[in-house]
């Protein structure tokens, strides 16, 4: 049976953008926390999964030019997100060293919606990554297909990143019985703490520009 380019580009897409973003991350580590905690996991995964599309469909519509052409933006952009991510990294490893970080999902402390979705939004939009990733790569590759094959590209890029950060999210409730155990928590917020400041020193010794 002969399968349409429009399906083959979906394909593509769905594993292209896979590729991307199944990585350890900041934004990934938060989502991962969020859905153990079960707090506020809908908002979370709606936040990541939405900005993905809004950065995938400007990559795809050729946006990524935009951005190898203003590389002071990037810079400003990476400098707030280090400086963000130290100051999450500090936050986790106080809640590793702290007697709230040895509750479970259930009886810690529930942070506010608000509050939960400027963090996501955080973790996103201030890390150049993100734009070096759909915007730039993945732009570049859905450009190198013709319209409107470029676009089914892209939806299967917008799609993986839907599945991902669903799973993510509500599948890390299966990790419950694990993370019922104080040492559990401890370990998730230490290694949570050691990756944003590994993402923000690799930020901040990065070149100027994505």
């Amino acid at each position: 049976m002969e399968v349409s380019s429009a399906a083959l580009a979906a394909l593509s897409g769905l594993g292209f953008g896979l590729s991307l973003i199944v990585a350890i991350g900041a934004q990934n580590a938060f989502v991962l926390r969020q859905g153990v905690r079960g707090q506020h996991v809908f908002a979370v995964v709606a936040v990541c999964a939405l900005s993905d599309i809004v950065l995938i469909g400007a990559g795809v519509g050729g946006f990524g030019v935009v951005v190898q052409s203003a590389p002071e933006v990037v810079t400003v952009v990476r400098y707030a997100g280090a400086a963000f991510l130290l100051g999450y990294a500090v936050l986790a490893a106080r809640r590793a060293f702290a007697a709230s970080a040895l509750t479970t999902g259930s009886t810690g402390a529930t942070v506010a919606l608000g509050a939960t979705i400027v963090t996501a939004l955080a973790l996103t939009w201030l890390n150049p990554h993100v734009y070096l990733d759909t915007v730039v790569l993945l732009g570049s590759f859905a450009n190198t297909y013709t319209s409107p094959d470029r676009w089914f590209l892209g939806a299967g890029a917008m799609l993986g990143s839907v599945i991902w950060f669903t799973v993510l999210g509500y599948g890390a409730r299966l990790l419950g019985p694990l993370f019922a155990r104080p040492a559990a928590w401890r370990v998730l917020d230490s290694g949570i703490a050691v990756v944003m400041t590994l993402l923000a020193l690799g930020l901040l010794l990065a070149g100027p520009s994505v």
